[in-house]
């Protein structure tokens, strides 16, 4: 597979604005953990093979298990994911799906439940930002580093 085109090089505007979210979310509350499941959940979602190999790689070394990695895609079946975390990660997949049935209020509930406004506000914003980068390298078929 040949990259397409290099986003970065050719509207490097465009990536500075990407990475002004980044550097809003690395100054979010949201913890290590959290931004890891989000950006590692959405990415298999999207079948994000650039993604997926970045940021398991970025987990592994701030910690999180290989288990859980491996089992992330079916976390509703392990028992490793806290309540906190599966409530993290239905509404991770729920907003990188929002176009099949939106944010149900089951799933937003549930998020509510465990987190503030706040912080219920940075995950969306998180999850909102990994879908995009997301779109950039699946479109432009970025190479596995």
């Amino acid at each position: 597979m040949k990259m397409r085109l290099t986003m970065q090089t050719i509207e490097p505007e465009a990536y500075k604005a990407m990475f002004g979210l980044e550097k809003y979310l690395s100054a979010s509350k949201l913890s290590a953990t959290h931004k890891h499941l989000i950006k590692v959940r959405a990415s298999q979602v999207n079948k994000c093979a650039f993604c997926i190999n970045m940021h398991t790689q970025e987990a592994r070394k701030d910690g999180e298990t290989e288990q859980r990695l491996y089992l992330l895609s079916a976390w509703r079946e392990s028992k490793l994911f806290t309540p906190e975390e599966q409530a993290l990660l239905a509404l991770t997949e729920e907003v990188t799906l929002i176009g099949q049935a939106g944010v149900t209020d089951a799933t937003y509930q549930q998020a509510a439940a465990h987190f503030d406004d706040h912080y219920l506000a940075q995950a969306i914003m998180a999850i909102v930002v990994i879908n995009a980068w997301n779109r950039i390298a699946i479109s432009t078929e970025m190479p596995l580093a």
